[in-house]
């Protein structure tokens, strides 16, 4: 049997949201896991196609980072997502992870 090293296990109570909305394109279905690990920054998944990333409302200023994450086709779909992470995700200062 081969060895690991237990890294965390961490049980937290955290908030989760769903959006759901269209464009002219596209559904887009995200929901957004508001958490205290990985230095506050809200996990985001895309019910679609379960891709995943660590997202943070300075993050969202890229719509080419969204566009590579979420594969989207568009550059037009990725600047409207761009716009809409920025409003709905915090933006949080710095802080050492716990963990």
């Amino acid at each position: 049997m081969e060895r690991y090293d237990h890294l965390y296990d961490v049980a937290e109570n955290a908030n989760v949201r769903f959006f759901g909305f269209v464009t002219e394109r596209t559904r887009h279905d995200f929901g957004i896991v508001y958490t205290n690990k990985f230095y506050g920054k809200p996990l985001v998944i895309c019910m679609q196609t379960g891709q995943s990333t660590l997202l943070g409302s300075e993050d969202a200023v890229n719509p080419e980072y969204l566009k590579k994450i979420f594969r989207l086709d568009c550059s037009d779909e990725a600047k409207m997502l761009s716009h809409f992470f920025q409003e709905h995700l915090p933006s949080l200062p710095f802080e050492e992870n716990q963990y």
